[in-house]
């Protein structure tokens, strides 16, 4: 039997223990994603954090030097990277970056999803142009994000590349399972129209023949036109909620609530909790568009 030199015994174990990547994401439903592909071997961490507006988000003088260590960081075309993104990169030249959009159609973040009108949302944008970055809220698209995390994980440390494809191959095998309950549950909905304050929900609607009709347009509170409008819609349509996102401030979706004599339910799509809060989601979209008895 041989053994190991003494100096090499003692040094065998610290070798075998290789420091985990440093993965930067922006939200929080990303981190979710890396955590189970990279379980162990990686360290994640979210930039925008529970409560905080993505869409007026920026980075803080922490967090830009903590990229300056970091290894990869995934990004979704959220609004600050497009400004931040460059100067991520100018702090640390040697980083990874992942754009998590490749080889997904993205849609624009106002349209409305029209089962059976494909044109009606007008062209397609591109990862290189403004579209909507909710890709998350589709199952199905997560897990494609998935894979496409699994790879550059694999790449950046082949030495575990076998365990990042198991943990890939378990988690989208948990969301094709998530998806196929999310599709028996809203398949035979009566009304398939929601509304919303902030248009987060595109890629979910459109994974589940809905229709997302949402009042801000462009970052902005509706006019008065816009708004007559939509509350004609929404008694026209039966609707009594309006979704919101926690993060946003109420009061005008009460004000809507009250036209429509409805009332306003908070969905999350930021939620770290990706599976369970999805399934929440699909269930309150559910008793939303159920009429009363």
């Amino acid at each position: 039997m041989r053994y190991l030199p003494m100096w090499l015994a003692l040094l065998w174990p610290l070798a075998s223990l290789a420091a985990p990547l440093e993965v930067f994401v922006s939200v929080l439903p990303q981190a979710t994603f890396v955590a189970r592909v990279g379980e162990e071997h990686v360290k994640v961490s979210a930039l925008t954090r529970p409560g905080q507006n993505h869409e007026t988000f920026e980075p803080t003088p922490q967090q830009v030097a903590d990229i300056a260590r970091a290894d990869l960081f995934i990004g979704i075309g959220m609004p600050f990277e497009q400004a931040w993104l460059p100067r991520l990169r100018a702090a640390n030249p040697r980083m990874r970056v992942l754009d998590a959009r490749e080889g997904i159609d993205l849609l624009p973040l106002d349209h409305h999803d029209h089962e059976g009108d494909p044109g009606h949302a007008g062209p397609v944008p591109t990862a290189d142009e403004a579209g909507d970055p909710h890709l998350w809220t589709s199952p199905l698209l997560a897990a494609r994000m998935s894979a496409s995390i699994r790879d550059t994980l694999a790449e950046l440390d082949p030495a575990h590349a076998e365990d990042y494809g198991r943990n890939q191959a378990e988690f989208a095998a948990e969301l094709a399972a998530l998806d196929q309950e999310i599709r028996l549950q809203l398949k035979d909905l009566p009304s398939r129209t929601f509304l919303v304050f902030h248009p987060a929900w595109g890629y979910f609607a459109q994974a589940y023949g809905l229709t997302q009709v949402p009042i801000e347009q462009g970052g902005k509170e509706p006019g008065a036109r816009t708004l007559v409008t939509l509350i004609e819609q929404a008694r026209r349509d039966q609707i009594r909620v309006v979704f919101i996102q926690p993060q946003s401030d109420p009061r005008f979706a009460e004000q809507i609530a009250h036209a429509i004599n409805g009332q306003v339910i908070a969905i999350d799509p930021l939620a770290p909790d990706y599976v369970a809060n999805l399934r929440a989601v699909a269930r309150q979209i559910a008793a939303a568009g159920t009429p009363n008895p």
